[in-house]
């Protein structure tokens, strides 16, 4: 899994809340995040927020977790050129 451009990483969203979702246990995820959030979680423990929505404090591996499908989409419509435009689709 290669890193995105434009600032982000993936972290892993560790929260154990159910959430009804089609895509499977949204709790398995790697999430999309800001490089610089992620620095500062690590330092101060301030939960991050993915770009799903997800909040958490990250501390495992997201290279062992699949993408989130909805981080996925939302980062592909934010690219610039692409269909999306960065208002969503």
């Amino acid at each position: 899994m290669g890193e995105p451009a434009g600032g982000l990483g993936t972290l892993v969203d560790e929260e154990t809340r159910v959430v009804p979702t089609d895509e499977g246990d949204h709790e398995r995820f790697a999430h999309y995040v800001r490089k610089e959030k992620i620095v500062e979680s690590a330092v101060t423990g301030i939960p991050v927020i993915a770009l799903c929505g997800k909040v958490w404090v990250p501390n495992r591996d997201p290279q062992r977790f699949p993408v989130c499908p909805e981080c996925k989409e939302i980062y592909d419509s934010l690219k610039p050129g692409g269909d999306g435009g960065g208002s969503g689709s």
